[in-house]
């Protein structure tokens, strides 16, 4: 298993899986982010960090069913795995206690 830090691309990948459920595949995955963040996402990079994610231990998947409208292919659906929803517990955890720790001067005047 590689390194278990959540990157923060990563991170949004694996709480949209979380999202999605039984929907959570490649394309899925990245309009969903793009909805959310109005960020431009490519399909090439989620399917890079859902690489990374599933050799963390972070996501397992299976393939789904295949239809016509996909040429016959099938789907590759992921879901989070134990480790992956403690890492994103972790990772909440640690952003929750620098927020709390950030003076709320910073954010005058804003």
């Amino acid at each position: 298993m590689k390194g278990t830090n959540l990157g923060e691309f990563e991170e949004l990948v694996l709480l949209t899986v979380g999202i999605l459920q039984e929907e959570a595949y490649s394309i899925a995955i990245a309009k969903e982010i793009k909805r959310v963040t109005k960020r431009n996402v490519i399909f090439a990079v989620v399917h890079s960090a859902l690489n990374r994610l599933e050799e963390k231990g972070y996501v397992d998947s299976k393939l789904g069913g295949a239809t016509q409208e996909r040429g016959g292919r099938s789907k590759r659906i992921f879901t989070i795995s134990a480790a992956g929803k403690k890492a994103l517990l972790r990772s909440k955890t640690q952003r929750d206690a620098l927020w709390s720790l950030m003076p709320k001067v910073v954010f005058k005047n804003i």
